[in-house]
């Protein structure tokens, strides 16, 4: 499949179009950045790794009837999907509290949530990726209520798919973001499932394998992205 001109790049990928135009190819990026790109850096090898678990966490979900864009792998940092028009809204999930929602509703980090709480935030880098209810989609016309309803659900199906595999792999999913896309006239879920987007802490340990650790500076992140994919290939 032939590459040819950049058609988006963002803080961790690369979109290009190729001489399909049904097809493009994401290519996963090193950098790293935090708190909506105040903090930049390099995470050596982190595009390569983030590549391997998101091909196999959607041939993964793939299999169990969740339609995606993934197509196959190309190489190391690449991945051939099928070209979307990306719903302007990211779907949140939680299953413990951590991160940004233990500082604004008070409640210590790790704390388990009886019923996974679900987030919607306006895909705007430049905004800080507001967090929106129905009404505000509904006036900005980010989408219809029924293409928001059918997000929900199937995001809540991939959360109960990936807590069942990570569960077996010794992972406690924390909280992770998914982005869908529309492809002639189909929801997909697009983009990646990785410890970029991802909050991955080991279940006994409570070890933290994902990208907090370069937000926080607690160091051997490159350490904690390689024992990701090591235990996402091992299943």
């Amino acid at each position: 499949m032939e590459r040819r001109e950049k058609l988006h790049e963002g803080k961790a990928k690369i979109v290009y179009r190729t001489d399909d135009p049904d097809l493009y190819i994401q290519y996963f990026k090193d950098d790293a950045t935090a708190f909506d790109g105040k903090k930049k850096g390099t995470i050596m090898g982190k595009g390569a790794i983030n590549n391997r678990i998101s091909c196999h966490l959607f041939e993964m979900l793939e299999k169990s009837g969740v339609p995606t864009h993934f197509v196959e792998r190309l190489d190391d940092n690449s991945m051939l999907v099928k070209a979307v028009e990306i719903v302007p809204l990211e779907v949140i999930l939680r299953n413990y509290i951590a991160g940004s929602m233990s500082r604004r509703v008070g409640v210590p980090e790790g704390t388990e949530i009886p019923e996974t709480m679900f987030e919607l935030s306006y895909k705007r880098d430049d905004l800080g990726d507001p967090l929106l209810n129905r009404s505000h989609i509904r006036a900005l016309r980010l989408a219809p209520d029924e293409r928001v309803d059918a997000m929900l659900e199937a995001a809540g199906k991939v959360n109960t798919l990936l807590q069942e595999f990570f569960k077996g792999i010794g992972i406690t999913l924390v909280d992770f973001k998914l982005e869908y896309g529309m492809h002639k006239g189909q929801l997909l879920l697009a983009d990646e499932i990785s410890p970029d987007t991802c909050r991955f802490w080991d279940a006994e340990t409570g070890e933290k394998l994902d990208k907090d650790r370069f937000r926080q500076d607690m160091g051997r992140v490159e350490e904690a992205y390689e024992e990701m994919l090591g235990r996402v290939t091992s299943k």
